[in-house]
């Protein structure tokens, strides 16, 4: 039973897998194309522009002087161990909960990777209103927890089925 559940979960740390793998590609071709601060206008309201994060999300933190490193790379572990642990043990049986999860997971994972081996989260993605309002940029790994969250928000909304039902 157990080494079900354990197959069951690989399909959604592949899915993972895949979320940081893009993330990674699109950090490194934007690190390679870009300087620090350079914004390539691709549409009126979105721009590519590499940024540096050492804080957290809207740069929470960002101007604390190191330590904040060490204290998000160990928040970020301890979320991949527990969704991990998570998917083993719903992942057969709650569908949305565990893509929600494996979007999460795979955003976690890509900005822990940046943490610990530069020291920042690569950011890339502007979005802007006119020059008035700047969104502050994110990246591929930002977007997919964006996106786990809000797939998770909607399977909470939906009715769950009794452990007797067959439809």
């Amino acid at each position: 039973m157990m080494k079900k559940a354990w197959q069951q979960a690989r399909l959604w740390w592949a899915i993972a897998s895949i979320v940081f793998v893009l993330d990674w590609i699109t950090k490194q071709a934007v690190e390679a194309s870009l300087h620090y601060g350079q914004e390539i206008a691709l549409l009126p309201f979105f721009d590519l522009t590499l940024r540096y994060n050492t804080g957290a999300a809207f740069s929470f933190l960002a101007g604390a002087g190191g330590w904040q490193r060490w204290f998000f790379s160990f928040i970020a572990a301890a979320v991949v161990i527990g969704i991990s642990w998570r998917l083993v043990k719903i992942g057969k049986t709650h569908v949305m909960e565990s893509l929600a999860l494996s979007l999460i997971l795979g955003g976690a994972v890509g900005n822990l990777y940046d943490r610990l081996v530069y020291g920042h989260v690569v950011d890339f993605i502007q979005v802007h209103w006119q020059s008035e309002w700047y969104f502050p940029a994110f990246n591929i790994a930002d977007s997919a927890i964006t996106l786990g969250v809000i797939v998770m928000l909607l399977d909470s909304f939906m009715p769950q089925r009794q452990q007797g039902d067959k439809k």
